[in-house]
């Protein structure tokens, strides 16, 4: 549910991130908030911030194993000609670019992407969801890396810490497929149709891969309603 802005300025500003694996805006946003975040830091009264990712399939009925690259991918998907979704990839490559990332189109494995948002809610079950998150994206954008098979997972998974049989329990059995669905149907029932899409501190909705000063704004906004919150408490 949505919720008030908390009274405690104690309580972080929780920041909810709807995205997928597979969205280039996501990987942008991603980037661009944490950006925003960091230019916040050195306020004399910096907010204090908590994020969590929550699961978006952008295209849920993708194989595991895709036959062709992601010009043909967008081709069929969108039903759009070669040539318009190389122009499209080479847009969000330059907008990717400007947040510090060499997105590789070339190389890319496009997959369907439920067991990584499985393993991401292991991930956050152990600690681990903002690495798990990252490492995720960098290997599919970035590395040319397959993100949809259980052993390349594993591998990531192993790689931010997470324990191997663990995180390969965790997918054999499906027993965070549930977690996934119930974020899908919350983002449904905010009416979230795209993504990335950020609900700040259950009271403000962002959509879209913000720029930077955005992202600081908001945070800025929010940690000073939460400032005026608590002076009214305590006259």
């Amino acid at each position: 549910m949505i919720r008030e802005v908390a009274r405690d300025m104690t309580d972080a500003i929780k920041i909810d991130v709807w995205s997928d694996i597979a969205c280039p805006w996501c990987y942008i946003g991603k980037r661009n908030l944490e950006n925003g975040l960091a230019a916040t830091a050195a306020d004399d009264d910096a907010p204090v911030v908590e994020i969590e990712y929550h699961s978006y399939e952008l295209s849920p009925d993708t194989p595991e194993d895709f036959d062709g690259g992601e010009v043909d991918y967008l081709s069929q998907h969108k039903g759009i000609s070669p040539e318009s979704a190389r122009e499209m990839l080479d847009r969000v490559t330059g907008v990717a670019a400007d947040a510090g990332l060499a997105y590789r189109f070339d190389i890319l494995k496009h997959t369907n992407t439920v067991k990584a948002h499985e393993l991401l809610h292991f991930a956050k079950e152990n600690g681990k969801q903002l690495e798990l998150a990252e490492v995720l994206m960098s290997a599919y954008f970035l590395e040319g890396k397959h993100v949809g098979r259980d052993d390349d997972l594993i591998a990531l998974a192993v790689e931010v810490g997470l324990d191997e049989a663990e995180a390969r329990e965790a997918l054999s059995s499906q027993r965070f497929r549930a977690a996934v669905r119930a974020d899908q149907e919350q983002a449904r029932q905010f009416g979230i149709t795209g993504v990335p899409f950020f609900v700040i501190d259950g009271k403000y909705g962002v959509s879209g891969a913000q720029p930077v000063e955005a992202f600081s704004q908001i945070a800025r906004q929010v940690w000073s309603e939460r400032r005026e919150v608590a002076e009214t408490a305590d006259a």
